[in-house]
């Protein structure tokens, strides 16, 4: 019932696109058949660590790079086509406090980069994969 109120706030405004950050939820597939432009950020460089808190993930796992991607959502969580990505190196000696503290920063500039490549019509999207222009 609130992805309906949500729908029709996004259709009486004419919204074309719906920036997720933060917000932690699945959407239903019947909400993204009624609004396909949403661009999500993930604290991680996909397709390593989908789901929840991938940087606890990431620094259980030792990984010497941690990222973060901006990507179109799809019904299948995590695995829609990407928009952006970046990393950012890490080491032992960081805690996992500082893998997010490193993450926010640079979830922030992917997220960024990805609604301003669908803003300016950069982004072509071929079945899973996207090309995007510079």
């Amino acid at each position: 019932i609130v992805e309906d109120q949500f729908l029709n706030l996004l259709k009486e405004y004419e919204i074309d696109l719906v920036v997720l950050a933060k917000y932690m939820q699945i959407l239903s597939d019947s909400f993204l058949k009624n609004f396909s432009s949403i661009i999500n950020i993930h604290h991680s460089f996909l397709p390593a660590f989908a789901g929840a808190k991938p940087y606890h993930q990431a620094y259980e796992r030792g990984v010497k790079l941690i990222g973060a991607t901006s990507h179109y959502v799809t019904a299948d969580l995590d695995e829609g086509p990407i928009i952006a990505q970046d990393v950012i190196r890490v080491s032992h000696r960081e805690s996992l406090s500082d893998f997010i503290r490193h993450g926010r920063e640079l979830a922030k500039i992917v997220l960024s980069r990805g609604v301003w490549a669908h803003s300016q019509r950069k982004v072509l999207v071929l079945q899973n994969k996207t090309v995007v222009f510079s």
